[in-house]
């Protein structure tokens, strides 16, 4: 999730095991040590564009990691801010170490994918139950950690993981609820689908967009779960096929290779980008959930040199209209 809401949960765990006098303390040790797994953004390379897709939510989002985390930012944090309120070195370790523990979780709880079992297993995993970003999850949880702190009321933080586990409840319920309705989208076109996903569109946990394979095909829709459901219809695009598609790419190249990293990463869940044919997209985001308009692609070049890397790019050129569409289907208009 974003780094606000990891911090905001991360403070939540070590405030609510404290007493009054360790509470504001606790709480800032879990904020950072909260954010802290996501120093791996950092890890790219100039020559590798897809380097960071490889190691973001890797070792450090894994769970044989946490204790190591922890220990790793209170070695960072003991002296300049637990020392200042009479904690020992361990005291500082366990604020961490409960701090960085909800950071995997909590982004395994969204659809990105986590490598919660590295080394042992390479699988990502990602329950789609809650968006990257979503104020009504962060805002409540956020409001309460920093009342609890100030007024040294480890009550208030229990309250906010309470809040936080029955909104992600909530979520898992409507996660649910929007895949029996994909599953009625496939039928109703007479469609058996190899696979079918359903994800949180941006922000919000009403509206959703499902995804279905068939032997060729990638179907996109959106459906608004709960209150007043509905089925926004979408489009469908073929799945990659990379001698149709890509026919000049040569199998032994390095953007061979990179297609083929891209597609690990993406889930499988890979096409020719119908705007752009040069360019290979993960299918799964969009800001409009019934749109294939990908938030992040790879750009081949033709005439590139066979150890040549293959371009990584992001698109989000049309945010703000596309939060205005996004917000007429959650609002029902």
């Amino acid at each position: 999730m974003d780094p606000l809401t990891q911090g905001a949960v991360g403070a939540a765990l070590p405030q609510a095991t404290r007493n009054q006098f360790h509470v504001g303390i606790a709480g800032a040790l879990g904020f950072v040590a909260g954010m802290a797994a996501d120093v791996d953004v950092f890890i790219r390379s100039k020559s590798d564009p897809l380097m960071f897709l490889e190691y973001h939510r890797q070792f450090t989002h894994s769970l044989i990691f946490v204790p190591i985390g922890g220990l790793l930012c209170a070695l960072a944090l003991h002296w300049v801010m637990g020392q200042r309120w009479k904690l020992t070195f361990a005291q500082s370790v366990l604020f961490c170490a409960l701090g960085y523990a909800t950071h995997p979780l909590l982004d395994t709880a969204t659809s990105y994918g986590t490598m919660l079992f590295w080394p042992f297993s390479d699988a990502r995993f990602s329950w789609s139950i809650i968006s990257i970003v979503d104020p009504l999850f962060t805002v409540p949880i956020l409001t309460l950690v920093i009342v609890a702190g100030l007024r040294r009321k480890p009550v208030l933080a229990r309250i906010a993981l309470v809040w936080a586990g029955v909104y992600l409840t909530v979520g898992t319920l409507q996660h649910r609820a929007a895949h029996e309705m994909g599953e009625g989208i496939a039928a109703s076109r007479g469609h058996a689908p190899i696979r079918l996903e359903v994800k949180p569109s941006f922000g919000n946990i009403l509206v959703w967009k499902t995804i279905y394979e068939t032997s060729d095909r990638f179907f996109v829709d959106a459906v608004r779960v709960g209150v007043a459901p509905r089925v926004f219809p979408g489009v469908s695009v073929p799945t990659l096929d990379q001698v149709r598609d890509l026919p000049w790419l040569d199998p032994n190249s390095q953007q061979a290779r990179d297609v083929e990293r891209f597609r690990w990463f993406s889930d499988g869940f890979v096409a020719k980008d119908p705007d752009h044919p040069n360019r290979v997209i993960d299918v799964r985001y969009s800001m409009i959930p019934n749109i294939v308009s990908a938030l992040w692609s790879i750009e081949l070049d033709p005439d590139a040199l066979p150890q040549s890397h293959a371009r990584y790019r992001t698109h989000r050129e049309q945010a703000r209209e596309s939060l205005g569409a996004l917000w007429q289907m959650v609002s029902g208009d």
